[in-house]
């Protein structure tokens, strides 16, 4: 059994490196494969989501005053790790550099981008153009930093804990975990985390060891402060502002291809580790901050 084992492991291994040089069947087997997961997403979404809601003319709708922004956070957030993600697919194709950001890093951008055109022709929602600025900072986030660089040196992330918000209006902050996950901005934090060893190659810094800066937001049930006070929100929205460190996983030595790749996907979280908290009313110190 165990020479049966290396050799699976050997011919994971071997599927897993990038290509040195162009695989056209690795290409278009992810070409095809992000169409038509892009594709059957949309479709999902003009079905299950916007089937809701009487469909318009197209129009847009400026939204960027609402949920103290934290909406656009999650646009930028998105873009950059589906950006990431198409980039290092090209990459694994052996694409070259100059395609893998052109039509790889910008797979974020273009996707969320099609949603937004959905969104226009819904009565519901508009086309907004605050979320396409925040898409293509997510984007810019990674393809300048590759230009610059040649590595992402700073890495866009995410955290998020369960607050009280949801139980009190569950049809728009989520029912379910995975729902809150998505739709309470309340419990969610998105992360500047930055590797130390990357800025300073000749340091003994640890290359896993990154500082990460954070921004959140509570105290909403809605988008606006005005129709919080219509539902009797007792608590005020506020801003807050996070200073903590954090783990780059893809620092972490392995030999084995497949436990990198799940270190890489992973690397969106941010690790919990204490954290200071800035807001407008006081400082304070969270032990073990998720």
């Amino acid at each position: 059994m165990l020479p049966v084992a290396s050799f699976s492991q050997s011919k994971l291994n071997a599927f897993l490196t990038p290509s040195d040089t162009l695989n056209k069947p690795r290409r278009n087997a992810v070409v095809i494969t992000e169409a038509a997961i892009g594709g059957l997403t949309l479709v999902g979404l003009h079905q299950l989501w916007y089937a809701d809601f009487e469909q318009s003319k197209f129009h847009t709708t400026n939204d960027n005053n609402q949920w103290l922004q934290m909406d656009k956070l999650g646009h930028a957030f998105t873009s950059y790790q589906l950006g990431k993600h198409g980039a290092q697919l090209l990459h694994w194709s052996g694409v070259n550099k100059k395609h893998q950001l052109i039509y790889g890093a910008t797979l974020g951008f273009s996707f969320l981008s099609a949603v937004e055109v959905l969104d226009g022709f819904s009565s519901e929602w508009g086309f907004s153009w605050g979320d396409i600025l925040a898409n293509g900072a997510g984007t810019g986030l990674y393809i300048g930093q590759e230009l610059l660089w040649k590595e992402q040196r700073i890495a866009l992330k995410y955290s998020f804990h369960q607050t009280k918000y949801a139980k009190q209006r569950p049809d728009k902050l989520g029912e379910t975990f995975l729902e809150q996950t998505l739709k309470d901005y309340n419990g969610q934090t998105y992360w500047l985390s930055a590797n130390i060893h990357s800025f300073f190659k000749e340091s003994s810094v640890p290359k896993w060891l990154n500082v990460a800066v954070g921004y959140g937001a509570d105290g909403m049930l809605t988008g606006l402060e005005g129709v919080d006070s219509q539902l009797i929100n007792t608590n005020r929205r506020y801003r807050q502002y996070y200073l903590s460190l954090d783990v780059n996983l893809k620092a972490i030595k392995t030999n084995s291809k497949l436990l990198r790749s799940v270190f890489d996907v992973f690397n969106m979280i941010k690790i919990p580790f204490p954290t200071l908290e800035f807001n407008k009313n006081k400082a304070v110190f969270h032990l073990f901050y998720i």
